[in-house]
């Protein structure tokens, strides 16, 4: 397959220097001075990656030259990557940074919060994420206005409304009972959980979103509390593969990480406080692991600031040092750790910050952006189109100008964005 794949390229290739400026007008050339290889971590200096529309027809060393009538990046002092991903959002929201913004503004505000996020994400070099837990459908709604072309974002998955118990972490508890209070994802017992993931599939959701245990920014929730039980989270995974939708399944605690995995999630969210059993029970089960190791920062710093209750401040303070503990644990361990930053909690834009952190809580430079990239690919099942730089994806390229693998630092300032290969940033 790898021979034919470079027959391919070269066919391409001398048919379009025999073919002249005629056809090559059509093609956008990207001089490429370092070019990262997802797949295997290496690096290539002074490539040429040719685009044709949305797709890569070919990447090929320089000193093989340039179609005349081609369309050239010039790009030969950047290190080149594929678009990077980010497997934990929340970009539909409130634009005020207030904790209880959404409570005295409409959920159309949110939407248009959305759209002012999904642009700074894709700034930021993010040409792909998930979105994690929505009302109303509104991640659905701004994914499609993003795929029509009427609006600049990110590629979305999204999971409209997360699933949760009655008073859980994926239900809305801050009103008193009067208020009759309560979230669209929520569904107790086997059966209303697998009419809720049907629901979802109804209205266009990529994945499910379910909450495993209590969470951090709920009100009366605890971290390590498991909610829903083995046969409900069992009816959700099940209920989703059936319809060909992977599952996201907060979980905080230990033994609702065990749970949701026993149930066949494909990727536990937070993963906070693991144990070796747990990242092994992951490990043999193929689960992915999308843990937020950047964000505590913020919200310690920022966070009575922005009006968050000093309870959920509180729980922000017993989870950070242990997740990240846990992080440097699964990744000894050889568990499949994707890129998730959980934004939202943190400014939208400044996903990038995490790469610094996941390198220095045990990551290599090559692993921070292979979790970014083709890793995160695997897990949306999308590896054949996103997530490399090789013929026949989607043309996600971005560009920083220093060297990431020697200051991985340089993921936070992204000077070259193209997403199916339109330009949305050069500096």
């Amino acid at each position: 397959m790898q021979r034919l794949n470079q027959v391919v390229k070269a066919t391409i290739y001398s048919f379009l220097l025999l073919a002249g400026s005629a056809l090559a007008q059509d093609i956008t050339v990207i001089h490429a001075g370092s070019l990262f290889d997802s797949r295997t971590g290496d690096v290539a200096r002074d490539q040429l990656i040719f685009v044709e529309g949305e797709r890569i027809i070919g990447v090929t060393p320089a000193d093989e030259g340039i179609p005349d009538g081609a369309n050239v990046i010039d790009l030969s002092d950047s290190f080149i990557l594929p678009g990077v991903m980010d497997m934990h959002t929340h970009i539909v929201s409130n634009l005020a940074n207030n904790f209880f913004a959404g409570y005295f503004q409409s959920p159309h505000r949110a939407t248009i919060g959305g759209v002012v996020n999904a642009k700074k994400t894709l700034m930021a070099g993010f040409t792909t994420i998930r979105n994690v837990g929505a009302a109303d459908y509104m991640d659905v709604a701004l994914r499609n206005s993003i795929n029509d072309g009427e609006i600049p974002g990110p590629r979305m998955a999204v999971s409209g409304p997360g699933l949760g118990i009655t008073g859980g972490h994926c239900d809305s508890n801050a009103l008193n009972p009067s208020y009759e209070e309560r979230s669209d994802g929520v569904a107790d017992g086997p059966w209303a959980v697998r009419e809720q993931v049907r629901k979802n599939v109804k209205y266009g959701a990529d994945l499910t979103k379910f909450c495993a245990t209590g969470g951090v920014f709920s009100k009366g929730t605890q971290v390590n509390s498991t909610q829903y039980t083995l046969e409900e989270m069992q009816a959700i995974v099940d209920e989703s593969h059936s319809h060909g939708r992977k599952v996201a399944a907060h979980a905080h605690g230990n033994q609702g990480i065990k749970r949701a995995i026993i149930a066949g999630a494909d990727s536990i969210e937070h993963a906070s406080f693991l144990d070796r059993e747990a990242i092994q029970m992951g490990i043999d089960n193929g689960t992915y692991f999308a843990m937020d190791i950047y964000n505590t920062e913020y919200t310690l710093e920022r966070g009575v600031e922005n009006g968050v209750p000093e309870e959920n401040i509180e729980k922000e303070r017993q989870v950070g040092t242990r997740q990240r503990q846990s992080f440097t644990l699964a990744v000894e361990m050889g568990a499949r750790v994707v890129f998730a930053t959980d934004s939202g909690v943190y400014p939208h834009g400044d996903n990038g910050k995490q790469f610094a952190r996941a390198v220095r809580f045990g990551m290599t430079p090559v692993q921070a952006l292979q979790s970014a990239t083709s890793l995160t690919a695997e897990l949306l099942g999308w590896e054949d189109q996103v997530g490399a730089i090789e013929n026949g994806l989607y043309a996600d390229i971005i560009a920083v100008h220093g060297d990431p693998l020697d200051d991985i630092s340089e993921m936070e300032d992204v000077d070259f964005v193209m997403k199916g290969g339109m330009v949305y940033k050069n500096k």
